[in-house]
């Protein structure tokens, strides 16, 4: 999918939102590690990580090809800070009408909209791959992401007490939501 969009952030710095390209595998791959050791909040820590840049080059080649999923790149002055994505749950007839949807930002970009601004952009690109619901899983004390989501209109569908364990906290609840589309 493609996707373009410059919005201003509240510190009034311009933020490009677009589909990550195949050249930005290195910097993407960057900022997954930097996003992933900043927060316990993340699915995965960054020595859990397999790709080179040459493997995240691939994987944001085969998105930004794709009709129905898109990885999304946030960019300040020619770094990214931030990424967001959309994936298709499955190919089969009973699961392809949804897509999951996942974020970081770099730490120090908390709180400029820029979390809000990829969201948005993601679920305008899930409705026009023809998505009829994005789902997502949020630790359920991240309260900052979990408010931000409800603003959004996602809706809690369950909670796993132990969906999570993490090598800090010990297990964390993961609350499921959803959006429809």
């Amino acid at each position: 999918m493609k996707y373009q969009k410059k919005i201003i952030l509240k510190n009034g710095m311009e933020c490009y939102l677009r589909n990550a390209a195949e050249s930005d595998g290195p910097l993407v791959l960057e900022n997954f590690n930097l996003t992933h050791a900043e927060t316990d909040y993340l699915l995965t820590y960054p020595d859990e990580n397999k790709f080179d840049a040459a493997q995240e080059s691939q994987f944001l080649k085969k998105k930004a090809d794709s009709e129905n999923e898109i990885e999304m790149v946030a960019m300040v002055n020619g770094a990214v800070i931030g990424t967001a994505g959309i994936q298709a749950v499955g190919m089969k007839y009973k699961v392809r009408h949804r897509g999951e949807f996942g974020m970081s930002v770099l730490k120090e970009f908390w709180g400029l909209g820029i979390g809000r601004a990829l969201m948005a952009s993601c679920i305008e690109c899930a409705k026009a791959a023809g998505y009829h619901q994005l789902e997502l899983n949020v630790v359920a004390e991240n309260v900052r992401a979990l408010s931000m989501y409800e603003k959004a209109g996602f809706v809690e569908y369950g909670r796993n007490p132990k969906g999570f364990r993490s090598r800090i906290t010990g297990f964390q609840e993961v609350v499921s939501m959803r959006l429809e589309l």
